[in-house]
C-alpha cells in the first residue's frame, strides 16, 4: 500500500481576527445588542440617546446593553467625541473576531451554535429585504441602488480561496478608511459574504 501524503494543516482564513470569548458570544447572541453594535458602527460613534432614537428603544435599556457590549470588548467609550466628562459616547472596538477555528476551538459550543443560528437569521432577513426591493430596481421603478445579490462560481484550492478572502477584506477596509464621514450622501451598508465548497 502506497504511503499517503499527510494533509497540510488548514490555515486560518482571518489570522488577525481575535478568537471570541464566552462574554463576547453571550453579548452578541442577544438580538438587540447586535442591532446596537451595528448602529454604533453605522454612525461611527453614538450616544445612548442617538441609538434610542434610531432603534425606537428606551435610552436606559440602550445604556444597559452598551455596558454589556463594552464589558465583552465589542464597543468602547469614545471620549474624543464627548462634549464633557459626563457625556458618554461609544464606538465599535477596532479589529475583527471569529466564533472559533481549529487553532482556537470554541469554548462553549452550544452558545456558539446559538450565535451562529442568530447570525444566519440576520443574514436571511437582509436577503429577504433585498429580494423584496429587487423587482423595483430591475423594473426601473427605483433607480437608486439599495442592495445587491451576486453569485460567483470558481475553481480554487484552499490557499487561493484564503487569499481571495484576504483581498476582499483588505478592499473593504481600504474603502472604509478612505470614506469621508461628513459626506451627506453617506448611507450605512450591511455586507454579508458567504461561501461554500462542493464538499458541504
Amino acid at each position: 500500500m502506497a504511503d499517503e501524503k499527510p494533509k497540510p494543516s488548514a490555515k486560518a482564513a482571518h489570522p488577525e481576527a481575535k478568537p471570541a470569548t464566552t462574554a463576547m458570544l453571550k453579548a452578541y447572541a442577544h438580538p438587540l445588542r447586535r442591532r446596537i453594535a451595528r448602529a454604533v458602527a453605522g454612525r461611527g460613534h453614538a450616544r445612548a440617546a442617538d441609538l434610542a432614537a434610531d432603534l425606537g428603544v428606551p435610552a436606559n435599556s440602550i445604556s444597559f446593553h452598551l455596558r454589556v457590549l463594552a464589558a465583552a470588548g465589542l464597543v468602547e467609550e469614545a471620549p474624543e467625541h464627548a462634549r464633557d466628562k459626563r457625556d458618554r459616547v461609544w464606538k465599535a472596538t477596532e479589529g475583527s473576531w471569529n466564533v472559533g477555528s481549529p487553532e482556537h476551538p470554541i469554548a462553549d459550543e452550544v452558545l456558539g451554535g446559538v450565535l451562529m443560528n442568530a447570525l444566519a437569521e440576520d443574514h436571511l432577513e437582509m436577503l429577504r429585504k433585498v429580494m423584496v426591493w429587487a423587482p423595483e430596481y430591475v423594473s426601473g421603478r427605483d433607480p437608486v441602488v439599495h442592495g445587491t445579490f451576486s453569485q460567483a462560481n470558481l475553481r480554487l484550492n484552499e490557499a487561493e480561496f484564503t487569499e481571495l478572502e484576504r483581498r476582499i477584506q483588505e478592499a473593504i477596509k481600504e474603502v472604509g478608511d478612505a470614506h469621508d464621514p461628513d459626506d451627506p450622501e453617506t448611507r450605512f451598508w450591511s455586507l454579508d459574504i458567504i461561501a461554500a465548497d462542493d464538499t458541504l
